[in-house]
């Protein structure tokens, strides 16, 4: 998933308010633009490692993915590392 590399801003404490920035850049609601491509939930954005430890506890038994153009994939559940639907082709 990634390269680990933080992108966008930290969500902040759970005793403080959601900041603007927060909103506009994290997942879900920093997506730009939502597909479903062959089974795969694609979501195009800026996404990081963080964005998909918080799409795995949101699809608990998914397999999730940010892929090179930083985009966020959920694919269904199974074994081994899910395949980037951008390496499909």
């Amino acid at each position: 998933m990634g390269d680990g590399t933080a992108g966008g801003p930290d969500l902040p404490d759970p005793r403080e308010p959601m900041t603007v920035e927060a909103v506009l850049t994290r997942w879900p609601t920093g997506a730009w633009k939502r597909e479903l491509i062959d089974g795969v939930r694609y979501f195009y954005g800026e996404f990081d490692q963080r964005d998909a430890e918080i799409a795995e506890r949101t699809y608990p038994g998914r397999r999730v993915l940010v892929n090179r153009a930083k985009d966020l994939e959920v694919h269904a559940g199974g074994a081994g590392p899910a395949r980037s639907v951008l390496d499909s082709s």
